[in-house]
């Protein structure tokens, strides 16, 4: 990315995110102290720290795609803070959903302060989410569009919690098929990644069409980028991403190259018969085998690839790669990096 524009938007980000939050002391010191602490800035013991809190690309869309249409970043900025607290209001809740003991190297919240507490903490980072977005109105934003873009807002939370609820139901199933993880990506990854490049260009002042067109922008990357996660969760470089290849047979994800090989008339059978039952680690080659025969890490490949390709062509169509539009150039160099990554 843009270090440029990665060094300038980042602190606004992150103070604009740091004072939704706040630091409220007495009696709820600690109800906020965990959601500090779920975003990377304090320690277990609510001490001040320096913790990977996460690639923060959402906000960073969001802006970028103001800066693009040529608006003032500063009128976006509650947005951008917004769509990363509800980001990570779901985080929070798909830790307890996955019973997930760990995320991004440090117990997650609930593994620290229970479930309960989990819970409610994730109901108060979306609720500050929302209020984060109610910002917007103290810019430039008219009435009108305020709402509109407090209504893409709660729809993208919508969609994710509908893909959220897919994901959870395939935990128990062997007949997912390629259309229903598809649909369930869209919802649970990709609606707020577009969400995140329309309410920046909505509250740039932009046209509905190239509102739309970025949006689109947004949600086919949206795609390309779980389909890279997926392939990572399987065949990636555990010294770079940093958990074990294995993890995501060993857990018996429904990833999308494990769908496409369930359905595969030459293996899918066996693979069916080894999901149907844990998986102990010496197991794990032999399932790598039938994901090689069924052609799986080609297939994910090539789908991630033409979402890269239709993204990229939602941008172009949006009007912002021209030349001297440092901020469409910027959006341009994202979508380049995220298909490319290796993290």
């Amino acid at each position: 990315m843009n270090q440029d524009y990665f060094a300038h938007y980042l602190p606004l980000i992150e103070d604009e995110m740091r004072r939704v939050i706040g630091d409220a002391p007495g009696v709820y010191a600690r109800h906020y102290g965990m959601l500090r602490y779920h975003m990377g800035w304090v320690d277990a013991q609510m001490q001040p720290a320096v913790v990977n809190g996460g690639k923060r690309i959402r906000p960073m869309l969001c802006l970028l795609a103001c800066a693009a249409v040529g608006g003032a970043v500063d009128d976006a900025l509650p947005a951008a803070a917004a769509v990363e607290l509800l980001h990570n209001f779901s985080l929070i809740h798909d830790d307890v959903e996955d019973d997930s003991p760990t995320r991004r190297h440090r117990p997650t919240v609930w593994a620290l302060w229970g479930v309960p507490q989990a819970i409610n903490a994730g109901d108060a980072m979306f609720t500050l989410a929302r209020l984060a977005l109610h910002g917007v109105s103290a810019g430039s934003a008219t009435p009108a569009r305020a709402l509109e873009a407090l209504a893409i807002f709660d729809y993208a939370c919508l969609r994710l919690t509908e893909g959220q609820y897919l994901d959870m139901s395939f935990e128990g199933r062997l007949d997912v098929t390629v259309d229903e993880y598809l649909t369930m990506i869209g919802g649970k990854t990709a609606a707020l990644l577009g969400a995140s490049l329309e309410l920046g260009a909505l509250l740039g002042d932009a046209d509905q069409a190239a509102c739309g067109r970025l949006a689109e922008f947004g949600r086919n990357l949206g795609l390309a980028f779980q389909m890279q996660d997926d392939i990572l969760g399987i065949w990636g470089d555990e010294t770079i991403t940093g958990k074990s290849a294995a993890s995501d047979i060993l857990t018996r994800k429904k990833s999308l190259p494990v769908v496409y090989a369930l359905a595969n008339p030459r293996v899918g059978a066996e693979l069916r018969a080894r999901y149907a039952q844990p998986i102990e680690s010496e197991a794990v080659p032999a399932v790598l085998e039938l994901l090689a025969q069924a052609g799986a890490h080609e297939y994910v490949s090539r789908t991630a690839q033409a979402a890269h390709q239709a993204a990229l062509a939602a941008l172009a169509a949006s009007g912002v790669l021209v030349d001297g539009n440092e901020g469409g150039a910027a959006l341009l160099e994202v979508a380049e990096m995220l298909l490319g990554r290796q993290s």
